[in-house]
C-alpha cells in the first residue's frame, strides 16, 4: 500500500502567474488520475485556503465524500493567511472543523517570523489540548528554525503525532556546520515528531535538477535519525507540477535513495501513515 502523505486539490488554480487550465490544473480528479496510473492507494488532501479558495475545506470535504476509499481530508485551521491566524478563538474553530469533516487531522501552516510563543500562550495550549483530547493528527508547516519550539510543544502532548512538511525545512544549500538541518536532526529525540520525505525540489539546491541528488545526504540523515517508523512519503502534488511529474515525485524517492532498504521504503511509502491513520479521531 502507498498513501501519499502531502497533496491539494482546488477548483481555481492559486498561484502567479496565471495558467491556462485554471479550472482543472488543481482538480481532484487530476489528483486521482495520478493516483491510479502509478496505484497510490490513498493520499491525504491538505487543505489550503489561499488566493481565490477560501471554501477549500468545503470542496475537499465534497471530494471526500465521492471518493471517501481513497481520500482523507485535513482541514486548514487558522493557516498563515487566515485572518483567524494566532486569534482568539482557535480550539473552538478546531473542535468545530474536526465534527463538521469527521477529521483525523489538520494542517497549520507557520508564518516564517513566527517563533513559536504561542503554542505557549493560554489560546495555543487550548489548541493542541484540543488536538490531543479528539485524537488528531496535526500537520505543520514550519522552517529548521521553529523546531526548538516545537519539541517543547510535542513534549507537552506526547499523544498527538505531528507531521512536518517538506523534510522539516531542511536545506541542501546550507554550509557546515548545518545548523538547520541539526534543528531538524533535534526532533528526532521526540517520538511524536514525524516528517515528511517530501518537497524535494524545495529542499535541492536546483530544483528542476531531477533527481536532485544533492539531497540525498539530508534523505539519509533524516532515516538515520527518525527510522522509518517516523517518516511518511508525500508528492505535495499538484504543485509539484513547478518542477517534475507525480511519477517524477515518487521515483525520487522509491528509486533514487538506494541506501534506504526497500522494506523500511514500504513503511516510509504508506505503513507508518496508515498506522496514524488508523489511530487517529478516536
Amino acid at each position: 500500500m502507498i498513501i501519499d502523505s502531502h497533496t491539494h486539490a482546488w477548483p481555481r488554480w492559486p498561484y502567479q502567474p496565471p495558467v491556462p487550465d485554471d479550472e482543472s490544473r488543481g482538480k481532484v480528479e487530476q489528483l486521482l488520475h495520478e493516483m491510479d496510473l502509478h496505484d497510490i492507494e490513498k493520499a491525504v488532501l491538505i487543505c489550503a485556503r489561499i488566493d481565490r479558495n477560501p471554501d477549500n475545506n468545503d470542496y475537499v470535504a465534497a471530494c471526500v465524500k465521492r471518493y471517501p476509499e481513497r481520500l482523507i481530508q485535513f482541514a486548514d485551521v487558522d493557516c498563515s493567511w487566515t485572518d483567524s491566524y494566532h486569534t482568539d478563538g482557535a480550539a473552538e474553530r478546531l473542535r468545530t472543523a474536526a465534527e463538521t469533516y469527521a477529521l483525523k487531522g489538520y494542517t497549520h501552516y507557520l508564518r516564517g517570523d513566527d517563533n513559536g510563543d504561542w503554542f505557549f500562550s493560554e489560546e495555543g495550549q487550548r489548541f493542541f489540548q484540543t488536538t490531543a483530547d479528539l485524537g488528531l493528527i496535526a500537520s505543520i508547516a514550519m522552517g529548521s528554525h521553529q523546531h526548538e519550539a516545537l519539541r517543547k510543544l510535542a513534549l507537552q502532548f506526547p499523544t498527538v503525532p505531528i507531521l512536518c512538511h517538506h523534510m522539516g525545512g531542511a536545506r541542501a544549500a546550507e554550509e557546515h556546520p548545518y545548523p538547520q538541518l541539526k534543528q531538524v536532526l533535534a526532533s528526532a529525540d521526540v517520538p511524536n515528531i514525524h516528517i515528511k520525505m517530501s518537497g524535494f525540489a524545495y529542499v535541492s539546491q536546483v530544483p528542476w535538477d531531477y533527481p536532485q541528488s544533492d539531497t540525498h545526504w539530508i534523505v539519509r540523515a533524516l532515516y538515520e535519525h527518525f527510522g522509518p517508523d517516523r517518516l511518511c512519503w508525500g508528492s505535495d502534488y499538484p504543485v509539484v507540477r513547478n518542477f517534475m511529474t507525480y511519477q517524477h515525485a515518487l521515483e525520487a524517492f522509491r528509486t533514487h535513495c538506494p541506501f534506504i532498504p526497500e522494506a523500511d521504503k514500504a513503511e516510509i511509502l504508506g505503513g507508518t501513515l496508515q498506522r496514524l491513520l488508523s489511530n487517529a479521531g478516536k
